[in-house]
C-alpha cells in the first residue's frame, strides 16, 4: 500500500552552554511570537470580524523582526517561528470545528517550551544532528539506535518537565 508512514523517536540530550543559550533564546522567542500572532489574530476577529491566514502572520514576523523592539528574533533560526504561525491556525481550526478550547497564551512558567525545526533548519551527517545556528552537534544520549536507514523529517526540540534540559524527539519518514 505504498503510503509514507512517520514515527517519532524521542531521545535525550545534554547541550554545551552556547547550545542551551541558544535552545533558551529559541523558546523565548518562539514563544513570544505565538503570543504575538494570537494576540493579533484575536484583535482581527473582536473589531473587524476577520480571520486571518497563515501568510498574514508570517508578514507580521517580517515586519516585527524589522522593528528596533524585536530585532533580536533574527538571532534564532527562523524555521521554529515559522512552524508556531503553521501550529497557531491548527488550533484555530480545532476551536471553530468545536474539537477544543480558544487558543491560550503560552507561559512562560506553565507552558512546555518547544521548537520546531524542519528539514531546511537541521542537518543530520553521520547520526550527528546539528541544529541551524548552532556550530557544534548535539551531545544526544541514544537509549537506542535508530533503524537502518532512518533519517529524521522534523526535530522538535523541548525541555523536560524537570527543566533538567532538552529533549529532542523527531519523526522520520520510513517507506
Amino acid at each position: 500500500m505504498g503510503g509514507v508512514a512517520k514515527r517519532a523517536y524521542k531521545y535525550r540530550f545534554y547541550p554545551s552552554p552556547e547550545q542551551a543559550g541558544q535552545l533558551n533564546r529559541t523558546f523565548g522567542c518562539v514563544r513570544l511570537v505565538y503570543n504575538r500572532a494570537l494576540e493579533a489574530r484575536t484583535r482581527a476577529w473582536a473589531v473587524d470580524r476577520q480571520r486571518t491566514t497563515y501568510g498574514q502572520s508570517s508578514g507580521w514576523l517580517t515586519e516585527w523582526k524589522r522593528t528596533q523592539e524585536l530585532a533580536f528574533l533574527n538571532e534564532v533560526s527562523s524555521v521554529p517561528l515559522q512552524q508556531t504561525l503553521l501550529h497557531l491556525p491548527a488550533g484555530f481550526m480545532a476551536f471553530w470545528d468545536q474539537r477544543s478550547r480558544y487558543p491560550r497564551f503560552k507561559s512562560k512558567r506553565k507552558s512546555r517550551a518547544s521548537a520546531e525545526y524542519t528539514r531546511s533548519a537541521f542537518r543530520w551527517r553521520d547520526g550527528q544532528l546539528t541544529l541551524a545556528k548552532m556550530a557544534a552537534p548535539l551531545d544526544i544520549v541514544w537509549s537506542r539506535a535508530l533503524p537502518e536507514g532512518a533519517e529524521p523529517s522534523t526535530v522538535t526540540v523541548s525541555r523536560d518537565a524537570a527543566g533538567a534540559g532538552p529533549c529532542p524527539s523527531w519523526s522520520r519518514t520510513r517507506p
